[in-house]
């Protein structure tokens, strides 16, 4: 529950880095609270069966979309990407499935122009000059 209040907090910040875990756990919760919403949403008949949508879920996912949005912006940094990669939603099931395995990939263990990788914090970033 912390990466999702953390998520929240976070809901403007596209410049740092998300782990894999703060990403799908985020994620987690938002489905969660959202089919307690749609559950909610049917018990007091405010849930539409044609566009399958409900009040309570609805107004929870408009409020969470820059959240949302945010947290693959920065799981996108932690890879190396840049956050632009959300364009690639645009491209219908192909778009979407590129930005699912990109949200699989593990984190940088080096400093990229993001931040500092929060998964293996203190390493070493290896130059042309560094010999080990």
């Amino acid at each position: 529950m912390n990466f999702f209040i953390e998520g929240i907090k976070n809901y403007a910040n596209f410049s740092d880095r998300a782990t894999r875990q703060q990403y799908w756990m985020f994620y987690l919760f938002y489905i969660l609270i959202t089919v307690v919403l749609t559950f909610l949403d049917m018990a007091v008949g405010l849930y539409d069966p044609m566009t399958a949508m409900g009040l309570f879920s609805t107004i929870f996912t408009l409020a969470l979309l820059i959240p949302s949005i945010a947290i693959l912006a920065r799981r996108l940094h932690d890879i190396g990407r840049s956050g632009w990669w959300i364009l690639l939603i645009i491209i219908p099931l192909l778009g979407i499935l590129v930005l699912f395995v990109m949200t699989l990939l593990d984190s940088e263990s080096a400093t990229n122009k993001w931040g500092e990788s929060t998964k293996y914090p203190h390493t070493v970033q290896v130059t042309e000059n560094n010999t080990l």
